[in-house]
């Protein structure tokens, strides 16, 4: 066979790795492996009449070595992309597809025929997508096509309905976790406020859980919109009983004031979202205004997804990417690998489309005082959601 392999979507630790699982895994079985680069930018932008070297700008051969090193780093050498053949905006679509056929107010358009003419060119017989639930939205539209797709899941948000973890997010959290309790240093030595702002669109796992294993006083979750009156005398109250003088709070990038809007600026993406960030800002400007206490403003974010991965991220990676050659080589085809109550496992790749995953608020938050409220950990999953 001929596989194809994709990263998409933002870049998490773990994803080298798993490229080099997959590839490793494919040579020893005696198959072909593709890189496909930039995401599913790279079907879209591969022109059948350009030049060899055009065309390996946008897919490549993968062998032994040119994924021999790779584990030891973070990120992804594929490089990845927001794109999504469906939805391509005028000023996107490659020079070699521009024609007549845009429409004359500007609506996106549909690439995919063009896409699924590529793959059979290239003669990919499977293509592995790995990313979230974007990614794999369009990995479960070619399903539908008939192409043999495979799904890994990677977000370090870990919200990619249907599974309890995805590669990324124990990275993301030990990040998390590691410059809250440095931040302390300073947070103290000036006795201010800490408002410290991690990435988190839909769900708050990040917010909560690096919270929890930081201790640090409260935490905002993108899932209960706040009143940030309260959430000032809390945490002025929390600074006044610290002997040190100083308290910390996390806030998801997507948590909301109560009768207030999500931060967001920019166009959206190919996938209908714009970008996020900003919203500790504005909370730590609205604490400060209250309170008169100073403030420290501090956005984590791409920190959070920098860097290589840790044991467990390695393991997961690992791990997903024999699951899903063992899936392929026995012929199955539309599934994404996943874990479930701590055993890992496989589902279709269209529960994706079923669920939003986010954290269970009535098990794991305290609504009144925002903070993690976890006692009962008993048959949970290991990260709690």
């Amino acid at each position: 066979m001929k596989i194809g392999i994709l990263t998409g979507g933002g870049d998490v630790p773990g994803l080298n790795p798993c490229i080099k699982a997959l590839v490793e895994r494919g040579i020893e079985s005696g198959h072909e492996m593709f890189g496909i680069r930039r995401g599913w930018a790279g079907l879209l932008n591969y022109d059948m009449e350009a030049d060899s070297k055009e065309q390996e700008s946008w897919v490549m051969t993968l062998d032994r070595n040119a994924v021999r090193r790779v584990a030891r780093t973070g990120g992804t050498f594929l490089h990845t992309s927001r794109t999504n053949p469906g939805r391509v905006k005028p000023e996107d679509v490659p020079e070699f597809l521009r024609d007549e056929t845009w429409s004359p107010n500007g609506e996106k358009a549909d690439y995919s025929p063009h896409v699924l003419k590529i793959i059979e060119t290239l003669g990919l017989n499977v293509i592995i997508a790995i990313g979230g639930d974007d990614t794999l939205s369009y990995a479960e539209r070619l399903h539908r096509e008939g192409v043999q797709v495979m799904g890994i899941p990677k977000t370090m948000d870990n919200d990619v309905f249907g599974s309890d973890y995805c590669i990324g997010f124990s990275t993301a959290v030990t990040r998390s976790v590691d410059f809250i309790n440095n931040l302390r240093t300073s947070t103290g030595s000036h006795e201010r406020i800490a408002v410290v702002e991690l990435f988190g669109r839909n769900s708050g796992e990040t917010s909560l859980i690096a919270a929890y294993l930081a201790g640090v006083d409260r935490a905002v979750i993108s899932e209960v919109p706040f009143d940030v009156g309260k959430l000032a005398d809390l945490l002025a109250k929390d600074k006044a009983t610290n002997p040190s003088n100083y308290a910390m709070m996390t806030i998801s990038e997507g948590a909301r004031m109560e009768e207030g809007e999500i931060v967001q600026r920019g166009e959206a993406d190919a996938y209908g979202h714009q970008k996020l960030g900003g919203v500790g800002m504005v909370v730590g400007e609205e604490i400060k205004a209250r309170t008169g206490q100073h403030i420290i403003y501090q956005q984590v974010a791409y920190l959070m997804r920098s860097g290589v991965p840790d044991s467990l991220d390695l393991m997961v990676a690992f791990n997903y990417a024999h699951m899903a050659m063992d899936l392929i080589l026995k012929g199955q085809s539309g599934r994404m690998v996943a874990l479930r109550g701590g055993v890992y496992t496989d589902i279709p790749v269209s529960m994706i489309m079923q669920g939003r995953k986010t954290v269970d608020v009535g098990e794991l938050y305290d609504i009144e005082e925002y903070k993690p409220k976890i006692r009962h950990v008993a048959g949970m999953p290991m990260f709690l959601s």
